[in-house]
C-alpha cells in the first residue's frame, strides 16, 4: 500500500494511552502521520510524547499562532487522506452528530470530506444510553464508520462494552478500508426514500419513508469496494462519501428517469425507494383554495420502476427488490420476487415491531429467486444492510446454500 496521509484525533478518555500505540503502527508502515487532540486529551497523554511518536506538529489550540499561516482545522480536514478518532468519548461523538464545533477536534471533523472512524471508548452505562446510540445511529446514516469497543473490565472497575478497540484492530480495519480505497471499484445503484407527487405547488402525495435503510445499503456496498448511484427521494439524510454519487429527485417520474439513465453500468441494483403507486392526473401550478365541500383527486398510477428495470437486466446484473406487507407476507413477496423477474426481494412487515418506516431498526427476510429464505432479525439498519449486501454480493457464502 502506498503511504497515506492519516489524521488522529484524541479525545478525552483514559483510553488515549493507547492511541500512542496507535500512532506508532501507522508511522512504522510508513505512513505521515498528524494528530489533533482535545484539551482534555492533553490531561491523558502529553504534547511531546505525541509529537515525538507522530514527527509532525500537534494541534490542539485554536487560538495558537501557527508556525505556517493557515486555518489549521480547515488545513489539516484537507490534508488528511482518512480520520481517525481514538478514543471517540461520548462529549466528541454528540458534537459531532450535532454540527457543534467549539475546540479543535470538533472543528476538524466538521470540515473533513474524508472517510472517519471512530473508536468509541467509555463507561459502559454511558455507551448504552439513548443520546449516545441515537447519536452513533446518525453518524452511521451520514458514513462515518464505527469501530465498535470491546465488552470487558473498564477504567471505573466495572465490566460491560465500552473499551476501546485494541490499536493493532484499528490498525488492520483502517489498513483494509485504505487498500480497497486503490483498488478499481465496481457500480452499484441504488435507490432510496419516498417520492412526493404533487397535487399543488405546495401539497403533495408521500409516504414516511426517511431513505435510512436505502442510504445503509450505499454506504454497505461502499465498504464492499462498490461505487454508487444513490438516485433519492428527498430526506434529511446526508451522504459524505466519495464513491457515493447522490442523485436527488422528487417525483416517481423523476426516479425513473434517473434510474434508466444509471442502470446500465451497475452490477447490483437494490431498489430500496418507497416509490407511489398513483400520482395526480392534473396536478395544480397554483395553491388550492380551502372550500367548503369535498375535493376529489383523480389519480392514474405511476410507472413500475422496479418491474421496468428488471426486465431490462442482463445475466450479470442482481436486481433486488423490497417488499411492505401487512398481510400474508410471505406469500405476497414471493408473487413480487417472480412477477417482477428479480434475483432477491427484502420483506418488511409492517406487523413487526422496530421495523419499517420511520425508526433506525429493521427486522426483514430476504427471499432469493429459488425461493430460499434468511430472516434477519430486529438490528440497526446499518447492520441489516451489511447482511443484506454480504448475501447478495457473495452468495455461495449465504446461511441458505
Amino acid at each position: 500500500m502506498l503511504p497515506k496521509k492519516i489524521l488522529i484525533g484524541i479525545s478525552g478518555g483514559i483510553a488515549a494511552y493507547k492511541t500512542l500505540s496507535l500512532i506508532r503502527l501507522f508511522v512504522k508502515n510508513g505512513h505521515e502521520v498528524k494528530v489533533v487532540a482535545t484539551q482534555n486529551a492533553l490531561e491523558f497523554v502529553t504534547p511531546l510524547t505525541i509529537e515525538t511518536l507522530s514527527n509532525n506538529a500537534l494541534y490542539a489550540d485554536m487560538f495558537a499562532s501557527p508556525a505556517k499561516r493557515d486555518v489549521q482545522h480547515i488545513s489539516h480536514a484537507q490534508w488528511a487522506d482518512v480520520v481517525i478518532v481514538a478514543p471517540a468519548t461520548a462529549n466528541i461523538i454528540g458534537k459531532f452528530a450535532n454540527g457543534i464545533a467549539d475546540d479543535a477536534l470538533s472543528t476538524v471533523l466538521l470540515a473533513t470530506k474524508k472517510t472517519v472512524f471512530l473508536a468509541p471508548a467509555m463507561n459502559c452505562e454511558m455507551y448504552s444510553h439513548e443520546a449516545v446510540q441515537k447519536n452513533i445511529e446518525t453518524l452511521k446514516s451520514r458514513g462515518v464508520q464505527m469501530i465498535e469497543p470491546n465488552t470487558g473490565f473498564l477504567a471505573c472497575n466495572v465490566q460491560g462494552k465500552g473499551r476501546m478497540e485494541e490499536p493493532e484492530i484499528i490498525f488492520e480495519t483502517v489498513s483494509r478500508f485504505l487498500n480497497q480505497e486503490n483498488q478499481p471499484r465496481k457500480r452499484a445503484l441504488v435507490t432510496a426514500g419516498g417520492t412526493c407527487e404533487p397535487i399543488d405547488a405546495v401539497r403533495f402525495i408521500g409516504n414516511r419513508s426517511s431513505g435510512l435503510m436505502g442510504f445503509c445499503l450505499a454506504y454497505s456496498l461502499v465498504k464492499k469496494g462498490y461505487a454508487v448511484d444513490l438516485i433519492t427521494g428527498e430526506t434529511h439524510l446526508q451522504t459524505q462519501s466519495p464513491h457515493i454519487n447522490r442523485i436527488n429527485v422528487v417525483t416517481a417520474e423523476e426516479m425513473l428517469q434517473a434510474c434508466k439513465k444509471h442502470y446500465k453500468e451497475a452490477e447490483i441494483i437494490i431498489m430500496a425507494a418507497a416509490v407511489a403507486d398513483y400520482t395526480p392526473e392534473q396536478p395544480h401550478t397554483h395553491k388550492l383554495k380551502k372550500q367548503q365541500q369535498n375535493l376529489s383527486i383523480a389519480l392514474k398510477p405511476t410507472t413500475d420502476i422496479l418491474k421496468t428495470i428488471a426486465a431490462k437486466k442482463t445475466e450479470k446484473q442482481i436486481v433486488i427488490g423490497f417488499a411492505l406487507e401487512t398481510d400474508n407476507e410471505i406469500e405476497h413477496a414471493k408473487q413480487k420476487l417472480h412477477g417482477k423477474n428479480l434475483d432477491f426481494i427484502v420483506l418488511n412487515s409492517l406487523n413487526d415491531k422496530g421495523a419499517g418506516f420511520g425508526v433506525p431498526t429493521n427486522k426483514v427476510t430476504l427471499i432469493d429467486k429459488n425461493e430460499n429464505t434468511v430472516e434477519l432479525p430486529l438490528d440497526s439498519k446499518e447492520a441489516i444492510a451489511d447482511k443484506i449486501v454480504e448475501i447478495v454480493v457473495s452468495p455461495q457464502t449465504a446461511l441458505y446454500y
